[in-house]
């Protein structure tokens, strides 16, 4: 027999009846899609229905699929001499994933009436309205419309945590397009914008708010800051190699040329953007895991993902829902659609969140949820009550739309039609 063998995983965790579908669609990850370490919960009407885990706990362990399929046999991916299997509490560093949870926090302020969405940024801190800033509102920050997408001179990863270069460095910044008419992914700046506006409305840092008020009362291990003790829990993220992915139908793009040449050109929009850290840090040491960055360095498990989206729109074991009505359909109107200045592609935010369309497919068209570069993907689906986290150690090519996370959100709509 020739040919690329396909490497069987030891699926760990439960499915009800009925989502059987999600559990062979986790484990086609691991023979199909380049699958390391990855774990999957969904949540439907506030109860746990789907809790999957498997493969290493560390994205460039040995014993992976590239491993067993470079020895040429079929093997389990799990425990093996150099590769600690994916464990219950496994969790990861979610990427952009974070800034999902990031935006629950200004929309919970605006709920208490601490925080006025319509008010010019310069209302909460003062510093900000240097540089022809003066007219950006807070609602402009969470949809992507601040014009504040890259730095003029990027901060080394050490200024990036400190807590002050970021916002500094963001007071002084001029908007590259008049603030409010057009819309640019904010790939990282968001951690500032976002995060300095939490501590002037409230006095604590995004990540202390977030352990405070949801993590906390949730019993959610998820951290935009993780606390030292909980450092041995967190699996490290690895490039790997991602299958060829199906043209997005509807998905208005410039030429592919273009978007590599964007990509590739370091001028560009584009490669600033994700360059505001320049060099790129490392996002597996222990200094990076315990940053307050809310565009890009939270960390969970796939179960306190799903548990934290479904907890915005139902109650969850008893405990009240945390998105007002109004506050869930503020969430989930369209702010921004069309051509991403940043990424190239249509893209559609609600307040702080990604919404359903043909660059981040969710779970349908009332939505919403928040990808992480390379794979992580968290989202809920109101009208079906279904709230849905991914996460993974195997880093793939791709922004919005990892066809892993893709594949499961697939087999989820066919369960619940």
């Amino acid at each position: 027999m020739s040919g690329k063998r396909e490497t069987v995983v030891d699926v760990q965790g439960t499915v009800e009846d009925g989502f059987e579908p999600v559990r062979d669609a986790f484990a086609a990850n691991f023979a199909q899609r380049g699958e390391r370490g990855a774990a999957v919960a969904v949540y439907r009407h506030g109860r746990k229905v789907v809790d999957l885990w498997a493969g290493t706990k560390d994205g460039d362990a040995e014993g992976t699929a590239d491993a067993a399929d470079a020895a040429g046999a079929v093997g389990a991916v799990g425990a093996s001499e150099g590769a600690a299997p994916w464990e219950a509490g496994t969790a990861q560093v979610i990427r952009s994933a974070t800034k999902g949870i990031a935006a629950i926090v200004p929309l919970l302020l605006h709920q208490r009436g601490l925080l006025d969405l319509d008010a010019p940024v310069g209302t909460y801190w003062p510093e900000f309205k240097a540089a022809g800033k003066e007219r950006v509102l807070v609602r402009h920050l969470l949809s992507h419309r601040a014009g504040l997408p890259v730095l003029d001179t990027p901060l080394t990863p050490a200024q990036a945590i400190d807590g002050v270069s970021g916002p500094a460095a963001l007071a002084a910044q001029a908007p590259v397009w008049e603030p409010g008419t057009d819309h640019g992914y904010h790939a990282q700046t968001y951690s500032w914008l976002i995060g300095e506006l939490v501590l002037r409305v409230t006095g604590r840092t995004l990540g202390t708010w977030t352990a405070d008020e949801i993590s906390g009362p949730l019993g959610l291990d998820l951290w935009i800051g993780l606390p030292e003790a909980e450092q041995s829990r967190v699996g490290r993220i690895a490039a790997v190699e991602a299958p060829p992915a199906p043209a997005a139908s509807g998905l208005r793009v410039r030429p592919k040329r273009a978007v590599a040449d964007a990509y590739a050109d370091p001028a560009s929009l584009t490669s600033r953007a994700f360059a505001a850290i320049s060099p790129a840090p490392d996002e597996n040491a222990p200094e990076y895991r315990a940053a307050e960055l809310p565009a890009s360095a939270g960390i969970a498990t796939a179960r306190s993902l799903a548990r934290c989206y479904a907890a915005l729109t139902g109650a969850v074991d008893g405990r009240p829902r945390l998105f007002a009505p109004a506050t869930l359909t503020l969430a989930r109107t369209e702010e921004s659609a069309g051509l991403d200045r940043t990424l190239l592609v249509t893209t559609r935010f609600g307040l702080g969140f990604m919404l359903h369309g043909p660059a981040s497919p969710l779970l349908g068209p009332g939505s919403f949820g928040h990808p992480g570069r390379g794979g992580a993907l968290a989202c809920a689906d109101p009208e079906s009550g279904v709230a849905f986290g991914y996460v993974t150690n195997g880093m793939q090519r791709n922004v919005t739309a990892d066809p892993r996370a893709q594949a499961l959100l697939r087999a989820v709509s066919r369960v619940i039609g």
